[in-house]
């Protein structure tokens, strides 16, 4: 039960939600040009939506793993190096969804359906290039949330169940840890 199998756990998870999630829109089936047009003015808001609410999301997840980091430093049962690392996992990741929900959303937000000029098989791609950006942010949301899930549980097994023989735990069972 280390942070490697949390994070493999949280990748899995992350995966399969998005091949969910393309399923799903692989079951509507091929479409026109024209049809295409019309399902991206119709879900250019949902979409805008979407990657307003990762950047959302993302950017506390960022300012609560502060939180994290304070209450992992002045815990009395110390964490191990491996514990910081999936910290750092997190915010690496988290910070790669609000990149990545930003720039989507500024694309998004380019007025293509208005364009005369674009031919009418590229919606087809613009499409479902729109479903893949909006799949990959929403499972990669799911990794980040999946990875703190697990780190949270972690802190609350040593710190609050004072599980001293946790993988992460820095003090031995025979150590003596003064309670408050």
């Amino acid at each position: 039960m280390n942070s490697n199998n949390h994070t493999r756990r949280a990748i899995l998870g992350g995966l399969i939600s998005l091949f969910i999630i393309l399923l799903g829109s692989l079951l509507l089936g091929e479409l026109s040009g024209y049809e295409a047009k019309i399902l991206i003015q119709k879900s250019l808001s949902g979409l805008n939506t979407l990657c307003n609410t990762i950047a959302l999301a993302s950017a506390t997840i960022l300012a609560l793993l502060l939180t994290v980091l304070s209450i992992s430093s002045n815990s009395k049962p110390k964490l191990k190096k491996d514990h910081y690392i999936h910290i750092l996992q997190i915010a690496k990741l988290d910070t790669a969804v609000f990149i990545a929900s930003v720039i989507s959303f500024l694309i998004l937000n380019l007025p293509i359906t208005e364009s005369d000029n674009v031919p009418d098989n590229w919606y087809n791609y613009i499409y479902y290039s729109s479903l893949s950006i909006s799949s990959i942010l929403s499972s990669g949301l799911i990794v980040v949330v999946l990875m703190l899930y697990n780190i949270i549980v972690d802190m609350i097994k040593i710190i609050g169940l004072k599980m001293y023989d946790h993988p992460l735990s820095a003090i031995d069972k025979n150590d003596e840890v003064a309670d408050e």
